[in-house]
């Protein structure tokens, strides 16, 4: 009976519908664990399809070549230690979401997912089905139960593992970023060690997918919830953790690393840029443009640009009105110097006076209002694509969640774009993001250190410049306000009442409401974005456009 058991853990990032990539990532852990005399190398919820699939796993041609990229993986690591990865498994004709173990060239075990999430962004149960519960499987004289990700947020799947003779819980996960997570995981998972008296190992994956950004912060825990390791958040990471049977039979990990879990603040901004970085790379794009305004939301974008490309690869344009004030002109101008990114000055006026005069015939006798501001922000939306069309850059859109929730922003206008890392961000929480990226530099940025954003963003009153003397707290309320009354209707679903009763006037509460469900059509045909909070808008909150409601409460 082997007293010591060496797992290799593979924190890495998989790339949707990369198969061939995904597995060759896969065969360069396993010869990692290999070389360090692993018994076991352990990859993560479905690895080689990459995560998540949403419907493409249900092409049977997709299925096919992932399950035999596994095949093929069994036969490429015959010789060394056993492998497991995530994959599709198709038995009698239905699909499960499934945890392969390869040893010695063939499969010799799959473990099949029970629990199948199905709130939040997971919607599990529409491509996968249910399996029962799968008892332990042996790798080198060890009997391992793998609950995989879900099945470890219930109590039953890991309890069945401990009463049918698992030794270790090796759980392989596809766990998204928001915002608390890693505690949230951790009580999790120390629950399930002390009800099953078992060490557990939660190996989670890292990297951007669309909104969703994966944030690793695997972790080994003994038994009695006592943390061994735990690896970084964000970050590719191959390591070895060696389990040692105690005198009682039972198996203890060895000390490791114990990395720290970054607080909130830095922890969104890394996830803005990985979640960006990742996004650029997976679908292809090297540059990216953007509008700078002046002020501080386009101001955080190019930042957290400079740090995902490089700013060598961020181009920063201007595009002046009449409207524009000469500190904003300055402002940008700073910003980008200080960030390191090319700069482009392409004033509108030319281009509004000719669509005014087009538009004249039909206008006339008509007030200047939303209408004209609106012209302006579409014809920075044009240019800014012809740009993006002309120079292959992606186009990326700069508004915040508070902006976005009450659809202060301009569809076809400032809306354009192919890609958002602040629009789970409320406008509050910019001005913070804003002084903690002047204040620190950390290695994974490419930009450079110092106040990359000048004070007068951070501090002067947002304003979008479509009129004259033009302040946000004209057409809304102070964003602090504001941003208190979405997290209260957004986060948590709070009634009119509720909030009356929090001490919010009724009157600007239904305001907010009443624009919060208008805009939905605007969000809808949004660029997507960074997911940061569990009431993200997209897959996190789906709401109807045609839409009657509104609460009568609080009166």
């Amino acid at each position: 009976m082997a007293d010591r058991f060496r797992l290799t853990l593979a924190q890495l990032n998989p790339t949707v519908g990369d198969i061939e990539g995904n597995a060759a990532k896969a065969r360069a852990a396993w010869q990692q664990g290999r070389e360090a005399g692993a018994d076991l190398v352990a990859l993560t919820e479905m690895f080689i399809t990459g995560y998540q699939t949403q419907d493409l796993i249900l092409k049977p041609a997709f299925q096919r070549a992932a399950i035999e990229a596994i095949e093929a993986l069994a036969h490429a690591c015959a010789k060394g230690p056993a492998l497991a990865i995530g994959g599709p498994a198709v038995q009698e004709g239905v699909l499960y979401n499934g945890y392969y173990i390869l040893q010695g060239g063939k499969i010799t075990a799959t473990v099949l997912k029970h629990h199948l999430p199905n709130d939040a962004v997971f919607d599990e149960r529409r491509v996968f089905a249910s399996a029962d519960v799968h008892g332990p499987y042996m790798v080198n004289g060890v009997r391992i139960g793998s609950p995989i990700c879900e099945d470890a947020w219930h109590a039953d799947v890991a309890e069945t593992l401990a009463e049918t003779g698992a030794e270790i819980l090796l759980v392989p996960n596809g766990s998204p970023y928001h915002r608390g997570k890693p505690n949230l995981r951790l009580n999790l998972m120390v629950s399930r060690v002390v009800e099953t008296e078992l060490p557990l190992v939660y190996l989670n994956m890292v990297g951007g997918q669309d909104d969703q950004v994966f944030d690793g912060s695997s972790m080994v825990l003994n038994r009695g919830g006592h943390l061994a390791l735990q690896l970084p958040q964000f970050e590719e990471v191959v390591t070895h953790v060696d389990f040692h049977r105690g005198a009682d039979g039972g198996w203890a990990a060895d000390k490791g690393m114990i990395a720290p879990i970054p607080p909130i603040g830095e922890a969104d901004y890394r996830a803005c840029v990985m979640s960006l970085g990742d996004y650029m790379r997976k679908t292809g794009f090297k540059k990216a443009v953007l509008g700078l305004s002046g002020g501080i939301d386009s101001a955080i974008v190019a930042a957290i640009a400079a740090d995902a490309l490089g700013p060598e690869n961020v181009r920063c344009v201007m595009l002046p009105s009449e409207y524009t004030s000469a500190h904003s002109l300055e402002d940008a101008e700073q910003c980008a110097r200080a960030l390191g990114c090319h700069l482009d000055t392409v004033p509108i006026a030319s281009a509004r006076d000719a669509v005014s005069q087009t538009l004249a015939p039909l206008f006339a006798g008509t007030e200047l209002g939303i209408t004209e501001e609106n012209i302006q922000s579409r014809l920075r939306g044009l240019l800014l694509m012809a740009m993006s069309n002309k120079f292959g850059e992606m186009l990326l859109t700069t508004g915040n969640k508070s902006e976005m929730a009450v659809g202060y922003c301009t569809i076809y206008g400032d809306m354009n774009g192919g890609y958002n890392p602040v629009k789970d961000m409320y406008k509050s929480r910019m001005f913070l993001t804003a002084r903690w990226r002047n204040e620190n530099h950390r290695e994974w940025m490419k930009g450079p250190a110092g106040e990359v954003i000048p004070e007068r963003i951070i501090t002067k009153p947002p304003s979008a410049e479509l009129r004259p003397d033009q302040k946000d707290e004209d057409s809304l309320p102070p964003y602090e306000v504001l941003d208190a009354i979405l997290e209260g209707l957004v986060e948590r679903e709070a009634s009119v009442a509720d909030l009356v009763a929090e001490g919010f006037e009724r009157e600007t509460v239904k305001k907010v409401e009443h624009l919060l469900y208008i805009a939905e059509y605007k969000r809808f045909q949004s660029a997507p974005g960074t997911r940061l909070t569990q009431k993200a808008f997209w897959l996190d909150r789906r709401y109807p456009i045609a839409n009657r409601f509104r609460d009568g409460s609080g009166t």
